[in-house]
Parts: structure tokens; C-alpha cells; sequence
């Protein structure tokens, strides 16, 4: 499968020429990696208040932030010798528990949820939608699978990044869904088409790293 446009190869190096400055001051400074990872988990609750709220412009850019300290992180522990296998465990479980609370708050949004902040955003009585409700618990169920075949695949001594929608390209597309959402009238059911095609293909690369797995298998065991 190809990979999204946006997400090309061009793109990542800008993207990551940007935010390396800004880890390595970080590094210098003595920050921990796990600051940042947790810093990313926080952020990523702050995003799924402002979804639940139908806040979807300012939830987008928290979840910018989110992403930038999931970067960083990982740059961190290489540049300050602190990679160690723990701290990609804890890292990964953390990413794991943000995508969730994500979009939990986009379903209490879709769910009909009243507003539960200090600050008043739009009603969600009218924007419930079962359908939608729906769409993301499959993009839920798809996002952990996209995770859970990555990682049996190398408890099986098989290292498998393969598919469209990993997680960069998820908390891509559902950054761009959510600045969409926030079009008056048009804007919700443009964030639906978002989350539409994050429960599709999500469990497509699921699938797809199923068949990537069992070809490497019957490879490895024509070879004996």
C-alpha cells in the first residue's frame, strides 16, 4: 500500500527539521523522555475534553502539541543516551492510552454528551449520531489491532511496519478531520468522513499486516 501523500517522505524531513531544534535544546536542558511522553498523555486528555465539548479546532491543535512531544521523546532518549527498552515500552503504552482518550472524547461529542467544562462550547444534543458512535469504536478497534499485530508479529522475531494507517497517519487525519469539523454547518459531517475512512483503514492495514506476517512465515519455513 502507498503511503498518504502527506505523509510523504519530503513532508516527514520538514516535519522533523522543525521539532529537532526544540529537542535538542530540551536534551541539553536535562529533560527526561518521560517527561514528554507523559506531557503527550496529558495533552491528549486536554484534547478529549475540548472533543467532548465540540471544540474540534483548538482539540486539533492540542493534539499537534501531543504528537510534537511523541516525537520528541524518542529524540530525546537517543540524544541522551536513555533509549532503553523499558522506555519504548512506556512510551508505546502511553501512545496507546492517548489514541484511546482521543477519541473517547469524540464519541461523547457524537454520543449526544452535554458540555462538561468550565467554559461553554456547542451543544452535542444535536449533533448525536449512532452511526458516527459507531465508526469510532471500529476506528478504535482498528487502531489497537494496527498495534497488537505490530507487536505479536515481532514477539515472532519479524519486524512488520507495513500498512497505510499507522500512527502517524491516524493522528494526521484526524487533526486535519478535526480542523475541517470546525466549519460552521458542513464542518461535522466533514470530521465524520474522517473518522470514516480512520475505521476503514485502519483495520485494512490490520489485515494487511496479517497477510505481511504470514508471508514471511511460509518464507522463513521454505528456507529450513
Amino acid at each position: 500500500m502507498a503511503e498518504l501523500v502527506f505523509l510523504s517522505d519530503k513532508n516527514r524531513a520538514r516535519y522533523f527539521r522543525l521539532v529537532t531544534p526544540v529537542g535538542n535544546l530540551l536534551g541539553r536542558m536535562g529533560v527526561h523522555p518521560h517527561v514528554l511522553s507523559i506531557l503527550g498523555l496529558i495533552l491528549s486528555l486536554v484534547a478529549a475534553l475540548l472533543f467532548g465539548n465540540g471544540l474540534f479546532f483548538w482539540a486539533a491543535w492540542v493534539v499537534v502539541l501531543a504528537g510534537i512531544c511523541d516525537t520528541l521523546d524518542g529524540q530525546i532518549a537517543r540524544q541522551t543516551k536513555k533509549n532503553t527498552r523499558f522506555g519504548s515500552f512506556f512510551d508505546s503504552t502511553l501512545d496507546r492510552y492517548g489514541d484511546m482518550l482521543l477519541l473517547i472524547g469524540l464519541a461523547y461529542w457524537f454520543s449526544g454528551g452535554r458540555t462538561f467544562m468550565a467554559f461553554q462550547g456547542k451543544l452535542g444534543q444535536g449533533h448525536a449520531s449512532p452511526w458516527t458512535l459507531i465508526l469510532i469504536l471500529v476506528a478504535i478497534g482498528g487502531a489497537f489491532m494496527v498495534s497488537y499485530t505490530k507487536a505479536r508479529a515481532e514477539g515472532l522475531g519479524i519486524e512488520c511496519k507495513v500498512g497505510l494507517m499507522q500512527r502517524p497517519e491516524r493522528m494526521v487525519l484526524l487533526i486535519i478531520g478535526s480542523l475541517l469539523g470546525a466549519i460552521p454547518t458542513i464542518g461535522p459531517l466533514l470530521l465524520k468522513c474522517a473518522l470514516l475512512l480512520m475505521a476503514v483503514f485502519t483495520n485494512l492495514t490490520a489485515m494487511h499486516r496479517i497477510l505481511y506476517v504470514r508471508t514471511e512465515l511460509m518464507r522463513e519455513s521454505r528456507g529450513r
